[in-house]
């Protein structure tokens, strides 16, 4: 089988899967330059309000496939970048389903997802210094973000592995979950996900990436939305609410393909 991202789209649940298992499910040039133009696909259908990225079979992405990427080192790595800065904008919320290997490029995209949820004996390593690679200033700045100096540093300089106990303390992951349950967990989570407002999340994900300046624009869309006096009346009558509430489609051609 050809290396590829697999989709499909179920219960508003877009579910992405990086198949390359001959080699870990290492991204070729390919899959890096198909990954936004994918992701912008899925961002503009209204079916789709969640999006988990999974790897097939018991690994999640153990990096990029060396052997594909025959441009020059900093043309391969904007191939990398590009994918990276898609899925964190993607505009939806986005979830990261890891089991085995999640090294590298593959830790890259972990990072960029909104949550992260582990099976147990999953590991993580950033490894450019194995390569004499600088990492990309975005990625850095998204990990520092996401775990701290300290433990982006340790990650960085070391290029060592650090399995889900460290992973889950520095907060480089959300849950972790036993053998056998990740699957049954990031089903359960994605559906609670789906019911609620995606007028709240959208305006979350837009504040906790520093976008502040959009409090205004958040304010008139819940002002038209009716998603609030929803929620109040399904509260009050108990029942679970019927948010209508949803993002405008982005553009055509939004997304750089390489």
């Amino acid at each position: 089988m050809e290396p590829q991202l697999d989709h499909t789209i179920a219960d508003g649940i877009a579910t992405v899967v990086i198949n390359h298992p001959a080699k870990r499910n290492a991204m070729t040039a390919g899959m890096w330059r198909s990954f936004p133009a994918l992701l912008d696909r899925l961002a503009g259908d209204p079916a789709v309000r969640v999006l988990v990225l999974t790897g097939a079979g018991s690994t999640f992405c153990a990096g990029a496939d060396i052997s594909t990427l025959h441009e020059p080192g900093e043309q391969a790595q904007g191939l990398a970048v590009r994918a990276e800065e898609a899925l964190a904008a993607f505009a939806k919320p986005t979830l990261a389903a890891v089991r085995g290997y999640c090294v590298g490029g593959g830790c890259q995209l972990a990072v960029a997802c909104d949550l992260r949820f582990a099976e147990e004996g999953a590991s993580f390593g950033v490894t450019p210094a194995k390569l004499g690679i600088v990492y990309p200033a975005s990625a850095t700045r998204r990990l520092v973000g996401l775990v701290g100096p300290a433990t982006a540093k340790y990650l960085l300089f070391s290029a060592e592995l650090i399995g889900t106990e460290r992973a889950l303390r520095s907060g480089l992951v959300d849950e972790v979950l036993a053998a056998g349950e990740l699957d049954k967990r990031v089903a359960e989570f994605s559906r609670i996900l789906v019911s609620r407002s995606q007028l709240t999340q959208a305006a979350a994900k837009e504040f906790a990436g520093g976008h502040h300046d959009r409090d205004a624009y958040w304010r008139d869309q819940a002002h038209g939305a009716g998603d609030t006096a929803e929620g109040v009346t399904a509260f009050l009558e108990r029942r679970e609410p019927r948010f209508t509430w949803s993002p405008a489609p982005p553009a055509a051609g939004v997304a750089d393909t390489g």
